[in-house]
Order: C-alpha cells, then sequence, then structure tokens
C-alpha cells in the first residue's frame, strides 16, 4: 500500500467522525459512529484474557472496521433499518472495499465475511459488544433523550446475542440492572407507569 493509497482510505473513514448516531453521550451530544467504533474497541481489548480461546486481534479487527458502511449512508438505527436499506449499506461498502489494494481489500472482505456469518467465537463477541456498547450508552445518556421505544429495548435487547457466553450473559444484566436503576430514577412519571403496565 502506498502513502496516498493509505490516505485516501483515511479520508473516507474520516467521515464516521461526522456521522450521528441516535444516541447522545453522558453530557448530552449526539455521538458520532467513530465513538461507538472506538469503544467496542476497547471493550475487545479489555476483554482478551477473558475470552482466551479466541484470537483478540481478530475482534478489534472486526470492531473497528464493522460501520464502514455507515460512511456512505450514514447511520439508521437498528429499530427502523429495513432490508434495503442493509442492501444498499452492504453494496456501497463492497464497491469500495474492491477499490482498495488487494491486500487490504482481501482482509477486509475476509473479515465481513466471518462477520456477516456468525459462526466464529471472534464474530459473535464482536457483535455481543456492538449491541452491548449500544445500551451501554443508552445507560449513560440523559434519560429524556431515550424515544419510547427504547424504555423496553434497553430491557430486552442483545440477550439472544450474548446467550453463547455466560460471561457476556452477566454482562448483559449488569446492564439491565444499570437500566432499571435509570427508568426509576430518572424516568417521567408517564413512562414508568407505562414501563410498569409492561
Amino acid at each position: 500500500m502506498t502513502p496516498r493509497e493509505l490516505l485516501d482510505i483515511l479520508h473516507v473513514a474520516e467521515r464516521l467522525k461526522d456521522t450521528p448516531r441516535h444516541c447522545t453521550t453522558s453530557q448530552g451530544r449526539t455521538e458520532s459512529v467513530a465513538e461507538h467504533s472506538w469503544r467496542i474497541s476497547l471493550m475487545a481489548l479489555l476483554l482478551r484474557d477473558t475470552f482466551p480461546d479466541a484470537d483478540s486481534n481478530r475482534i478489534v479487527s472486526m470492531c473497528i472496521i464493522h460501520d464502514l458502511g455507515e460512511c456512505f449512508t450514514g447511520d439508521i438505527p437498528t429499530f427502523i433499518k429495513t432490508s434495503q436499506d442493509r442492501e444498499t449499506e452492504d453494496s456501497l461498502l463492497t464497491e469500495w472495499v474492491h477499490s482498495l489494494p488487494e491486500n487490504i481489500a482481501s482482509m477486509m472482505l475476509d473479515l465481513y465475511t466471518e462477520m456477516n456469518e456468525q459462526k466464529t467465537i471472534e464474530a459473535k463477541i464482536y457483535k455481543a459488544l456492538d449491541k452491548l456498547e449500544a445500551l451501554i450508552q443508552h445507560n449513560e445518556s440523559p434519560i429524556s433523550t431515550w424515544s419510547p421505544n427504547e424504555y423496553e429495548l434497553n430491557r430486552t435487547y442483545a440477550f439472544d446475542t450474548v446467550a453463547f457466553s455466560d460471561w457476556l450473559t452477566s454482562l448483559r444484566q449488569e446492564i439491565l440492572h444499570d437500566t432499571l436503576d435509570k427508568i426509576e430514577k430518572e424516568s417521567p412519571a408517564d413512562i414508568t407507569t407505562y414501563t410498569e403496565r409492561k
């Protein structure tokens, strides 16, 4: 890879710094896709000793590249993302990856295939971290920024994704504890009443 080729890749990836996600930070600022990708990468690094049989470098690589397709489409929250949205994102991402230097394209296509197939322990850990980080961020964001459906999503989302791992299931339970505590302490009375009826 030449220096110019590296710069061209980085210029595209830089778009994620300005690509907003649905969630906000603890201070109420809309977070970027790049910030989300950074923190799931940090999670993977911190958990490498928790999963000694998994290739931690491969998991971190998946976390770093997993949302690059949003350079071309922006972020669409999972609860409104359609199959057509996914097809468009995948098509634009694949077109771009094929334009990269052959060794980089091959490496990235291999990772994306593994991530999509969800057969390896590395792919399963990456996917779990991706979903769990979003839940953690919601627990950190002001509850006034939550949409009504997120009260239920933060209670139920991703339990199926972490079921392969007792440790990640325990983490999901801790996140749920934080969610319930946040709702009890911070939610408006009408929302609390609604969620208690569910």
